[in-house]
């Protein structure tokens, strides 16, 4: 039996007037997100946008050679395809699925015709793109300026505030993907994490045991990230 989740878990679209979620509802479709699965590549046209209900999406930027890196995560606070109501049909980056679980998928032409007609959804949209964007740029200047230990505990924290638990399923291969890195540097990086007792880490599953200390550990980079999510569901 499918799990049940509610559009109303994504704080996005919870976040929006009742009269528009009632009528967004019926064009809604719940679809399951298994890791690793890609949304969208480079250049494809966007047939949907996605809210994720428990799932967590990296955005990718992808070089010649198949080299890719992180540029931003989405989970329940926001949404995926942000060019459909940003002057384009497509995105040019990769969105991949970095923690399995479930979306609502919402077609182009329906969230373009209420976006059209509705400046709350509008505004909001809006208001998400630029804590989007503050995201992509304090990444850009982390993956620059900080080690690979401080640039993983930011990678945790910001998928920890995303995920209902304090476990994640990821291997390290994976996680050096996402930050662009060699493989070696993340294995160090998370044993030491796990010598000090701030994470558990065996085949793939990753438990955070001390969010405080990790807190302490990581760069100032989380800390302005967060303030902007935080920021743009108080201003209501």
């Amino acid at each position: 039996m499918p799990k049940i989740v509610c559009p109303q878990q994504n704080h996005l679209f919870a976040a929006l007037p009742i009269a528009i979620q009632e009528r967004l509802a019926p064009h809604l479709q719940q679809v399951s997100l298994a890791l690793g699965d890609v949304i969208y590549e480079p250049g494809a046209a966007l047939q949907h946008v996605y809210f994720p209900a428990d799932a967590i999406v990296s955005l990718l930027y992808v070089m010649l050679d198949g080299a890719s890196a992180e540029i931003a995560v989405v989970g329940n606070d926001g949404v995926i395809g942000i060019a459909l109501f940003m002057g384009g049909d497509s995105a040019p980056h990769r969105a991949v699925v970095q923690s399995a679980g479930f979306a609502y998928r919402l077609p182009a032409k329906a969230f373009k015709s209420e976006f059209s007609r509705h400046e709350e959804l509008m505004e909001l949209m809006l208001r998400y793109t630029q804590s989007l964007i503050a995201q992509m740029a304090q990444t850009a200047v982390c993956n620059r300026h900080h080690s690979i230990d401080q640039q993983l505990c930011r990678w945790l924290l910001l998928s920890l505030d995303r995920l209902p638990d304090n476990q994640l399923t990821m291997t390290q291969e994976l996680i050096a993907n996402m930050l662009g890195v060699r493989r070696e540097g993340v294995t160090e990086a998370a044993g030491k994490l796990q010598k000090l007792g701030v994470i558990s880490y065996h085949r793939g599953h990753i438990t955070v045991l001390d969010r405080p200390r990790l807190e302490q550990l990581c760069c100032e980079c989380y800390a302005v990230v967060k303030k902007e999510t935080d920021r743009l569901f108080t201003h209501q």
